[in-house]
């Protein structure tokens, strides 16, 4: 089973840099019907103004954008892109009767978030995703988008496998290079194994990612060991040589996601990224001093 054969209707849960971009992707195909559901303030600028991308790799391009604050209407696809310290409070504006029988696609970070949305809607609704791509938002309805790529990988999961391919075919259609993967935990460690480095030291050391693969290289590749060790225990064999080459990939004024909202004095998704290294390393039995030292540096003390 997979979606309906014409103008399958989406809903993007969050209007950031991630969700915006991917939204206004898939809104320009003009072949899917894209609401946005996002808090009061975001909703209305983009009811009025629609939703202005100016990227690197796809040229700017403006969308309208439908949207609301609450998510009433039944959808086919849910894509939940809020960051992880606010999804219990996003979740909050969806109605189980919206979303139905949807396949829920969840682009945020870490890896405990799955659990959260399978407790929720159920194991069989959810398609495990990772995204890679630098975007912004830059204020309601404009997104910056950086990187030179939007990539999304997916895996089966408990899903039904039409499923998943019905979505991989729609993100495709949209531009973004799309992979379904044999293996969640391989899935989700992979992109945590790059990330957790990456924004737990460009937070720390308020730098860019060309300052923490060069400056801070020797902190960044004990920190990919110790990530890729964790990985390994989890079922996920990881190779730490794989993820110091993807940043290189990045242009060397990047910032993480999480060391933007520093910046901006935003809640960081510490505890999502480098708090589930932790967790995992401590079930596991993995000694990890420099990720634990940083997410206790990073949260003032509160480990």
């Amino acid at each position: 089973m997979g979606l309906p054969p014409r103008s399958p209707s989406i809903a993007i849960l969050g209007a950031g840099g991630v969700g915006g971009l991917v939204g206004a992707m898939l809104a320009r195909t003009g072949d899917v019907r894209v609401s946005f559901v996002a808090r009061d303030a975001t909703a209305a600028a983009m009811h009025e103004g629609g939703l202005f991308v100016r990227s690197v790799q796809l040229g700017d391009f403006h969308v309208e954008a439908r949207s609301a604050t609450h998510l009433v209407s039944p959808v086919d696809v849910l894509i939940v892109a809020v960051k992880a310290t606010g999804l219990a409070d996003a979740l909050d504006l969806v109605s189980s009767e919206a979303v139905g029988d949807a396949v829920v696609v969840p682009l945020l970070n870490g890896v405990e978030h799955l659990d959260v949305l399978r407790d929720r809607f159920g194991s069989e609704r959810v398609v495990p995703a990772v995204i890679r791509v630098e975007s912004t938002r830059v204020a309601p309805g404009q997104i910056v988008h950086g990187s030179p790529f939007v990539e999304i990988d997916l895996a089966a999961g408990d899903a039904p496998r039409g499923r998943v391919d019905a979505v991989r075919d729609l993100l495709a259609h949209a531009g973004i290079t799309t992979t379904v993967r044999a293996d969640e935990a391989a899935l989700v460690w992979a992109k945590l194994s790059f990330l957790a480095p990456l924004a737990l030291l460009t937070t720390r050391h308020r730098a860019t990612i060309g300052e923490v693969r060069t400056v801070h290289r020797a902190e960044l590749e004990a920190l990919v060991t110790e990530v890729a060790s964790v990985a390994t225990a989890s079922g996920a064999p990881a190779d730490p040589a794989t993820s110091l080459a993807l940043y290189d990939r990045f242009p060397a004024d990047a910032r993480s996601s999480m060391e933007r909202d520093a910046q901006a004095g935003r809640p960081l998704e510490v505890d999502a990224i480098g708090g589930a290294v932790v967790r995992a390393a401590e079930r596991h039995h993995v000694a990890v001093p420099l990720t634990a030292r940083l997410v206790v540096e990073l949260t003032g003390g509160r480990s």
